[in-house]
């Protein structure tokens, strides 16, 4: 029985609501792939090793230049890295001060999906020092996560990231699901996510249907074209066992 308030599925607000056919896909799917900020967790990593460095005003700067068409992501990724000025013992001092912090809901439905037969995985843009401890506290194991590597020289300072990781690059989330499915064998993936580049996962040879979450940040664009949107993560794990 799901841990929650007194409050039931269909008294949750879910703001768009699947179709029979989207249902139907959700209980059949063989696995799920999660992004991280915003998603698993409440807030949004960069952001948090920015402020952490004493940077969030130029990380931010950056990343408002990258999204208004100024800059591909790559160099924008790099540029941030710079801008913090990151160095290894930087890096794990922040995660040491910073343990993951789930949106509420993630536990139960992660528990949910593997009570269910889906494997579950992590898609992020953030960086694995720091991915890697949330999917430790879902029992999600490493080679189920793809996400950034911040690459540093011999005495700790930055060096950069590892540029052969599927979301380095523009369309990496799209990519990476497309790999999780053709190599594991998989005929159906459902992609969860609030982010426009989670949106994109939802193509051909990629995730099957797109499930949007505004638990934390509501976008319109990603409201408006997700196959189903919610704002609580239990209304996800409800649906697995209830009848369609």
């Amino acid at each position: 029985m799901l841990t929650r308030g007194t409050a039931t599925a269909s008294e949750r607000p879910e703001t768009k609501r699947p179709s029979a056919a989207v249902l139907k896909m959700w209980r059949e799917a063989d696995a799920v792939a999660f992004d991280v900020d915003s998603t698993v967790c409440v807030d949004e990593g960069i952001d948090e090793l920015g402020a952490f460095l004493g940077a969030r005003e130029r990380v931010e700067a950056i990343t408002k230049k990258a999204m208004e068409g100024g800059m591909d992501f790559s160099e924008a990724l790099q540029l941030r890295l710079e801008a913090m000025a990151v160095t290894s013992d930087s890096l794990k001092a922040f995660v040491s001060q910073h343990p993951p912090r789930y949106s509420n809901g993630i536990k139960v439905l992660v528990d949910s999906l593997r009570a269910n037969g889906k494997e579950v995985f992590l898609v992020s843009g953030g960086f694995r020092q720091m991915v890697h401890p949330v999917g430790a506290g879902l029992s999600v194991p490493t080679a189920n996560i793809h996400a950034n590597t911040i690459t540093f020289n011999a005495d700790g300072s930055l060096k950069g990231f590892d540029r052969n990781e599927f979301p380095s690059k523009s369309g990496g989330k799209a990519t990476a699901v497309k790999h999780i499915k053709a190599t594991r064998g998989y005929k159906t993936m459902v992609m969860i996510g609030d982010g426009a580049t989670d949106l994109e996962a939802r193509v051909a040879g990629g995730a099957d249907i797109f499930i949007g979450y505004g638990g934390a940040q509501r976008r319109p664009k990603v409201e408006a074209e997700a196959d189903w949107f919610v704002t609580d993560l239990l209304v996800l794990a409800e649906a697995l066992s209830q009848e369609a």
